[in-house]
């Protein structure tokens, strides 16, 4: 490619762009990554990884409740929430810093500015500088969404504006259902905060696994959390010192803090995606094929910009499989089928594979194994909480096609679960895994029916 500048020119810093330009750079091309704010992206600055950290904060407080019910007499304690953001500020600032390392060792050059395509071949930099690549990757993510204007939405803040606020909100409401909604709400309220959740449908976590949520929703308002469904934000008041949020329901609710957690956006503006030919697909992503390609034949894109699955760990394989494809001489198409998540709610949330309802969409026979129970730790700290663990079995194959657990640990149990869902485990395969007791994972294996096999309607 002796008549570009560079082999690769990468259009985001972030998770997926970053993996993508390193493996192509180990394969021998010459590389550009353009980062117009900081290396990281979403997940490492912005999203997943201070998120955990002030999960891990929120967590403290019920810790030390706990405690006392196995013996420990835990003196007075308070918290200081310009102590916890300046920390979690330097950990940002390390791992950004451990990004732009690794970039450099493996010989990428990094430019910290905005890139836009004017071509197939061509990126524009801010500066003026055009850069001639051979093929160009997008990988831009995506942004907070405030959904359709309403009165008073300038005085709303994202999760974004979240990690940065210079206090603790004495009161907060938070608009949306899903991850991160919920995840601020547990965060907020182990904090100290009073906590109003607004999601405009039935229930929150919509997608997910219907007991999950149901339980879900019963934990987070029984450690206080207000949780209003069926209605959203219409208005925004500013009333001096406070706010007052007006719900389509009527109510009116005061407010400290008022948090957008909609959903996100594919970065796609200003782009010059039009321009190149690339087009974008019916989920407001950029259109891609199995290998990340677009429609553009040297143009491609990985990661939250095409709004397939958006978790940072599908990013990255996205980034490795394209720089193998492309560069490694291995046309390699990522799997998106069976990807575990976790949602860092109180209680936290792991899954992997199909819900119920799909479930049953989709097989001729669905077996469903269910199991709800006090966790050990709650005998003695008395805490009102409670476990629940599912999995989801074809009926006539009689493999384990879903697990959904919902309790302490979880994120952990689902990770270690997918490898079986993945392989494509049977029942019988987890009844013969000999339980480790005392856990509460042991009950992934010792688990008995809990409801009828059920026929879908018209199979045989």
């Amino acid at each position: 490619m002796a008549q570009y500048d560079v082999d690769l020119f990468v259009i985001g810093g972030g998770s997926g762009g970053v993996r993508a330009a390193r493996i192509a750079a180990e394969h021998g091309a010459r590389v550009m990554v353009a980062e117009e704010y900081r290396l990281g992206g979403t997940c490492v600055i912005r999203g997943c990884v201070p998120k955990k950290l002030l999960v891990y904060s929120s967590r403290f407080r019920a810790e030390f409740e706990d405690a006392v019910g196995y013996g420990w007499t835990v003196s007075q304690t308070s918290f200081d929430w310009p102590t916890l953001i300046a920390n979690k500020d330097r950990e940002i600032a390390r791992l950004e810093a451990a990004y732009d390392a690794t970039l450099t060792k493996a010989g990428v050059k990094v430019v910290k500015t905005r890139a836009e395509i004017e071509d197939a071949h061509t990126v524009r930099l801010a500066s003026g500088e055009r850069v001639r690549a051979g093929y160009i990757l997008i990988a831009t993510g995506a942004t907070p969404s405030f959904g359709d204007p309403i009165r008073g939405l300038e005085h709303a803040i994202s999760s974004n504006d979240a990690f940065h606020l210079t206090e603790l909100p004495r009161r907060v409401l938070i608009q949306g259902g899903g991850y991160i909604a919920v995840e601020f709400a547990g965060i907020f309220a182990g904090l100290g905060s009073h906590v109003t959740l607004v999601y405009r449908g039935e229930n929150i976590l919509r997608g997910f696994d219907d007991d999950l949520r149901q339980h879900l929703r019963v934990e987070m308002e029984a450690h206080g959390i207000r949780v209003l469904t069926g209605c959203k934000v219409v208005g925004i008041e500013h009333a001096g010192t406070h706010y007052l949020v007006e719900l389509s329901s009527g109510n009116h609710v005061p407010a400290d803090r008022v948090m957008f957690a909609t959903g996100r956006k594919p970065n796609v503006a200003k782009l010059g995606l039009s321009q190149a030919g690339v087009q974008i697909a019916a989920n407001g992503g950029i259109a891609v094929d199995e290998y990340s390609r677009t429609t553009v034949g040297n143009i491609y894109a990985v990661g939250d910009v095409t709004n397939r699955i958006n978790l940072t760990p599908v990013a990255i394989r996205e980034g490795h499989a394209f720089a193998d494809t492309v560069f490694g001489g291995r046309a390699t198409a990522v799997d998106h089928t069976n990807v575990p998540t976790a949602v860092f709610s109180d209680p936290e949330i792991g899954t992997v594979g199909l819900t119920e309802a799909q479930a049953r969409a989709r097989l001729a026979r669905t077996d469903i194994y269910k199991a709800m129970f006090k966790p050990m730790k709650a005998t003695l700290s008395g805490r009102a909480t409670s476990v629940l663990m599912k999995l989801v079995v074809d009926g006539l194959s009689e493999r384990v096609v879903g697990v959904h657990v919902i309790g302490e640990g979880a994120a952990e149990m689902a990770q270690i679960a997918a490898i079986a869902v993945k392989m494509g485990a049977t029942k019988a395969d987890f009844d013969a895994t000999i339980a480790l007791h005392p856990t509460a994972a042991e009950e992934l294996v010792t688990m008995r029916k809990r409801s009828a096999s059920y026929a879908r309607e018209g199979a045989e």
